[in-house]
């Protein structure tokens, strides 16, 4: 199993809408039962809460599902998880401090990475909680654009696990 978790500030809002975008491209790709889906978050605020629901709505109008907890992602995670996707440059710093040693932080990345059209000076997918409904648009059409290249490397790695 190749385990994927996407992480934001209060995993309300960005991290579970990248994390039922994967998700639902994972299943397309043929990948259920080989590629883990998760999110979490770097601020313990919103523990327990479900997703923000200008997120719910974003991800049902555009077609994607959603059941989701918010929870607080913890160092040891860094044993579980074989990618840890952070949503901006913020979360990055965090997590790699976060990091017990420089393998685990080799598994931090940016989300906006994956995305060959993103600003290479600007990679964060901005936080849309205390602004309206567009901002909740803006950031889904982020996680679409960014989602392709990360699943070509899932892919890629899946693929060299079942070649062993």
């Amino acid at each position: 199993m190749y385990r994927v978790c996407f992480v934001c500030t209060g995993n309300i809002c960005r991290s579970p809408m990248a994390e039922a975008v994967f998700r639902a491209k994972v299943r397309d790709a043929g990948l259920d039962g080989l590629v883990e889906v998760g999110s979490a978050g770097t601020g313990s605020w919103h523990l327990g809460d479900p997703a923000d629901p200008r997120t719910n709505a974003v991800l049902e109008d555009a077609g994607y599902e959603l059941a989701h907890v918010a929870r607080l992602f913890e160092p040891d995670w860094f044993d579980t998880y074989d990618l840890v996707v952070a949503l901006d440059e913020g979360h990055e710093t965090e997590l790699t401090a976060l990091a017990r040693h420089s393998t685990e932080a080799a598994k931090v990345r940016l989300l906006r990475s994956y995305d060959p059209a993103a600003d290479q000076g600007d990679l964060g997918v901005p936080d849309p909680y205390y602004g309206g409904a567009n901002g909740f648009d803006v950031c889904l059409a982020m996680v679409e654009a960014a989602v392709p290249g990360l699943l070509d490397e899932v892919t890629q790695a899946v693929e060299v696990r079942e070649a062993r």
